[in-house]
């Protein structure tokens, strides 16, 4: 397949980079009036028309009439697996209620965990990948995917069978983490639920890519999220950490401790967890979605990419703080919330976004080689627009692994 009339193909990165920091965050490759050829699922070159392949379009081949083209969006942090909806507790917040209120009243994740218990294992998946599937549909090729309302063995792995499912059934690219640490089981002492977390980890890390935990006021201390990481580390399952979402949690340092791949929330940072990511592999994420919604602060994005760091945005999509898996609207959230510049949260939902998925070096970039998870646009559209109109429909057709999904 090729793609002719590219008015605009954004997101060029050289093989080998597989995140940007700093300066690095305000600038993409764009090729104007570009072609763009596709081979068994993956991106086989480019260039401009005018060297472009001659001869008459193959039977495969679209015609972009001048719409951009660009990578497909990377959700790093998602948790999508869930059963039924927790609009109730949408009037709490309405009411006035604060997130930590609605948890000390039993709301929030544990019930959540209630209703996933009730909820048959078919059911859940056919839940959830529908979910996923609209995801995808508005652009998402790469979706990380979360346990953590299971808060007991049988249901925590019942929810990793269900992503396993999910990642069979669909063609983005999909990643488990292991959350088991999202809230103490009802029934628990929190030190008798830290040990029952350590005890699922054999089993957990033969179906999860990563590990979690909430290491915030109200959950799990760093010392609790410490002991987790410890004893994950032997069976490989490296870190991506809730922090710093309802305080100045110590989630970041013990995250870098541990060699995270990503801490992720940071809506409420100080210098010193700048200082503590400077020169790590770690990958900030923060969650503009969950701010939007709980009326909480928007991370200090601009602080990080100043400061030389990278930085990803990703959806933070769950049935209490943020019930939207919508990447674009976290790109323009990025850009009218948090002031990052267009390319700036372009780069954050896009290869970083993958970096914080441990993908980078198969998707979130036009690089020949990769995958070919593109969105393709209407005629007209930059990334400026994009996020400046953020309501108004933009995609022509998605790609993932070449193929074109269905509207």
């Amino acid at each position: 397949m090729i793609i002719r009339n590219i008015g605009e193909l954004v997101g060029i990165v050289p093989a080998g980079v597989t995140r940007k920091c700093g300066a690095e965050m305000s600038r993409t490759g764009v090729l104007r009036d570009a072609w763009l050829r596709i081979e068994d699922g993956r991106i086989a070159g480019f260039g401009p028309m005018a060297d472009g392949p001659q001869g008459p379009p193959g039977p495969e081949d679209i015609d972009a009439q001048g719409g951009l083209l660009m990578p497909a969006f990377c959700d790093s942090h998602t948790h999508v697996v869930y059963a039924g909806s927790r609009d109730g507790e949408f009037l709490d917040k309405i009411e006035g209620r604060s997130y930590e209120e609605i948890a000390a009243r039993g709301g929030g994740i544990l019930n959540s965990a209630d209703l996933l218990h009730r909820t048959p294992e078919d059911e859940l998946f056919a839940q959830s990948v529908e979910r996923v599937r609209e995801m995808m549909r508005k652009g998402s090729g790469a979706i990380e995917i979360k346990s953590g309302y299971g808060l007991n063995p049988a249901d925590e792995l019942k929810m990793l069978r269900v992503i396993r499912r999910i990642r069979d059934a669909v063609p983005a690219t999909v990643r488990a983490t292991f959350l088991g640490a999202h809230a103490v089981g009802r029934g628990y002492t929190k030190e008798a639920y830290v040990q029952t977390v350590v005890d699922m980890l054999p089993q957990a890390a033969e179906l999860a890519d990563f590990v979690d935990v909430f290491c915030d006021e109200g959950f799990f201390s760093p010392e609790d999220t410490d002991r987790i990481l410890a004893a994950a580390a032997p069976l490989g399952l490296r870190p991506k950490i809730h922090a710093n979402e309802l305080a100045v949690s110590g989630g970041v340092q013990v995250g870098v401790k541990h060699r995270a791949l990503s801490v992720d929330h940071l809506e409420r940072t100080t210098d010193a967890e700048i200082e503590a990511l400077r020169g790590t592999d770690t990958m900030p994420v923060m969650l503009p979605g969950s701010s939007f919604f709980l009326g909480i602060p928007f991370g200090r994005g601009r602080a990080f990419i100043e400061a030389g760091l990278p930085l990803a945005l990703a959806s933070d999509y769950n049935p209490g703080s943020s019930p939207s898996g919508d990447m674009r609207y976290v790109m323009a959230l990025g850009c009218i919330r948090m002031r990052l510049t267009p390319v700036q949260a372009f780069n954050a939902v896009t290869l970083n976004g993958a970096y914080a998925l441990g993908v980078s070096d198969i998707t979130g970039s036009v690089t020949p080689g990769k995958r070919a998870d593109l969105i393709l646009t209407q005629p007209g559209w930059t990334l400026t627009k994009i996020a400046y109109l953020y309501q108004t429909p933009f995609i022509r057709r998605v790609f993932l692994g070449g193929k074109a999904l269905e509207p």
